[in-house]
């Protein structure tokens, strides 16, 4: 056999006994390929979270209902359905929405750098036979934003409104509350 056969025959050979290696039916034995979501769910209702008495924004929970839905339909094998359909329920409530300044402009004094924090709770439910699922309180997620300068000679960085640094901070509890809905190991 010519140097080079023998080469790509043992990588060929090599990447077989890894392949099977990597397939175990039990997680704890190494890989699997198996889903990572409960496989006896097949639907999720996703009612309008609510907001706590002391958040102040419109429409939050609408939008953070809406992102949490898209999350599920493209992360998850679940179809999100109306609760006499579904297996399981999905809801929760924005118990705070909190925005500081991390950093002035040091030649204005406006704000430079702002962070948004959301703080939820949530509850996810098997409707068929009344056991939580998963329980989460005081569940937080971050993110920063960079404000409109007052004079565009003044801009460092590109520019946000508080929408979009909202909308950020939304999407990435979004996906971190569909995350949270995964299969213990």
């Amino acid at each position: 056999m010519r140097p080079t056969l023998l080469i790509v025959a043992w990588m060929v050979l090599a990447g077989a006994v890894a392949g099977m290696a990597g397939c175990a039916s039990d997680p704890a034995a190494g890989y699997t390929t198996r889903s990572l979501y409960p496989e006896d769910v097949r639907s999720v209702a996703v009612p309008i979270w609510t907001r706590g008495r002391d958040v102040y924004r419109r429409e939050l929970e609408m939008r953070l209902t809406e992102a949490i839905i898209k999350r599920l339909e493209l992360d998850t094998p679940y179809k999100v359905t109306r609760r006499s359909r579904a297996d399981t329920e999905l809801r929760g409530t924005i118990d705070n929405f909190s925005q500081r300044v991390l950093a002035f402009h040091p030649d204005t004094g406006a704000p430079q750098e702002t962070e948004i924090t959301l703080t939820v709770s949530f509850t996810w439910t098997d409707l068929r036979s009344g056991k939580v699922l998963v329980e989460r309180t005081g569940f937080r997620q971050a993110s920063t934003y960079f404000p409109p300068q007052p004079s565009p000679r003044f801009r460092r960085a590109p520019e946000e409104d508080p929408f979009q640094g909202s909308e950020d901070a939304l999407n990435k509890l979004a996906q971190r509350i569909v995350e949270q809905l995964e299969s213990e190991w």
